[in-house]
């Protein structure tokens, strides 16, 4: 459980009504994190993410990699990461 670390990602850019959260869904899954990822009142996309290190930073990768390899929809102007505290109780990685 040491490798577990959690995170919050604040993406700004052209992000919302674009598919963005559903392609961080498919991301995160992918990558093997739980969390959630959801629109915030001020246009950006809040994701937390938690899970192995690794992947968590494979995520922000993909987060700000121009151009995108992976189809990411939208246009990303930034990421500001803030770490935060594990939680055992989530399962999944959803939109809200």
């Amino acid at each position: 459980m040491s490798d577990l670390h959690r995170a919050t990602l604040f993406v700004r850019g052209r992000v919302q009504g674009v598919g963005f959260r559903w392609w961080v869904r498919a991301r995160a899954l992918e990558l093997g994190l739980v969390g959630h990822a959801r629109n915030t009142a001020d246009g950006r996309v809040e994701v937390v993410a938690q899970g192995p290190a690794a992947a968590l930073a494979r995520l922000e990768e993909l987060l700000r990699e121009e151009p995108t390899t992976t189809g990411r929809p939208g246009l990303v102007d930034s990421v500001v990461v803030q770490p935060g505290t594990l939680r055992e109780d989530l399962t999944g990685f959803v939109e809200r």
